[in-house]
């Protein structure tokens, strides 16, 4: 038996350096025949492309062009649309669940809405608002303006649950549900005069309710049970003109209250309307700076406003002060054949708000600030 060695290939040491030398040769040829297959490739499919265009008659290709147009056209416009912020009461009511209900009272997240929308911030805000304000006038009689900012959450968190306003609280106030008629002596005597003045103007306004569900103009508002509607003049500080317009007489009569909140987020000046079976859950108002005028236009038996766990009754031609700040409630429990219970609401000063006071929190309040 001869054993004969086998042929093998050479394994000098150049061939490692050399091995991989080839190896890169041969995948650079691979990679530059597969780049000329894909530039023929391309180079058919955009002839082949371009036959079928010239094959397509000229109605194809102008709904084509169409098509083209209108998609770049939506692309475009649905780039440029932003979010928009529900801030119609109405749209609120959809859905309670999404838009967030705390104390039974629908908060809308409108950024407009100084009442619903907590910013984050806000104390560094009002004082930055305050600083503004001392610069432009003076810091005199500002102490207690300045201390309630600078121990806004203090006092917000430590508060009673009967009185928890949920905006600001300015410290030092004497707090009470009801007022006398003669904290604003003057401006409830001037409601009360006009009376008559303001239940015609509503009535005027009313008859619309039988042509159609909600008239232009009124808001309906979140109620366990029946209905709620609103007719604002002044809403949180600003004019509503259109309605101004259906209301002359009445909106000329806020121009001669002296101490009618006019100027901040704070005020309001509208007709509440409750219909036969309507309660208003509690909930608090935004701020122990104001006290809340009811002036009775309507009022139906069975009905009643409670506040801090008080209950009053409303009496037509009179006017009924409270702070709304304090946990309160109304509703109508009285027959369907009397109709609804009607107030002419409006904001005034708490009366132990001082001048100088009032016009810092005005700059302080301003709407838009």
């Amino acid at each position: 038996m001869v054993w004969v060695p086998l042929r093998t290939p050479r394994t000098d040491c150049l061939a490692p350096l050399r091995a991989p030398t080839r190896r890169r040769t041969t995948m650079s040829l691979e990679w530059l025949m597969d780049w000329s297959w894909s530039l023929d490739g391309l180079r058919d499919f955009i002839a082949t492309g371009i036959q079928s265009f010239r094959d397509c008659d000229a109605t194809a290709l102008a709904a084509v062009a169409c098509l083209l147009v209108l998609f770049v056209w939506y692309c475009y416009h649905v780039g440029r649309e932003q979010p928009r912020a529900y801030t119609t009461v109405n749209a609120l009511m959809q859905s309670a669940e999404a838009n967030g209900v705390q104390n039974g009272y629908v908060y809308c997240h409108s950024p407009e809405c100084v009442r619903c929308t907590h910013h984050d911030g806000l104390n560094q805000k009002l004082y930055h608002n305050l600083q503004e304000y001392a610069k432009r006038y003076s810091w005199s009689g500002m102490g207690r303006i300045h201390k309630g900012i600078r121990e806004q959450g203090r006092y917000l968190n430590s508060r009673p649950s009967i009185q928890k306003p949920e905006v600001f609280f300015l410290p030092d106030l004497p707090t009470m549900p009801y007022f006398s008629r003669d904290a604003q002596k003057h401006d409830v005597e001037l409601l009360e005069r006009n009376f008559q003045t303001i239940l015609c103007e509503f009535e005027t306004l009313y008859k619309a309710f039988s042509n159609c569900s909600l008239p232009q103009g009124w808001k309906m508002n979140s109620t366990p049970s029946g209905e709620w509607f609103t007719f604002y003049l002044v809403n949180q500080g600003m004019c509503v003109p259109r309605n101004c317009r259906r209301c002359p007489r009445t909106y000329r009569l806020l121009g001669s209250l002296r101490t009618c909140i006019g100027n901040n987020v704070f005020g309001n000046a509208c007709i509440s309307v409750l219909s036969p079976g309507t309660v208003i859950a509690e909930h608090y108002g935004p701020t122990n700076i104001r006290i809340r005028c009811h002036l009775g236009l309507k009022t139906p038996s069975n009905c009643e406003l409670v506040v801090g766990g008080e209950p009053q009754c409303w009496a037509e031609g009179r006017c009924l002060l409270f702070d709304d700040s304090f946990l309160h409630t109304a509703f109508h429990e009285g027959p369907p054949e009397e109709g609804p219970r009607v107030v002419f609401m409006v904001d005034l000063w708490h009366p132990n708000v001082a001048a100088a006071e009032r016009q810092a929190l005005d700059f302080i309040f301003a709407p838009g600030r």
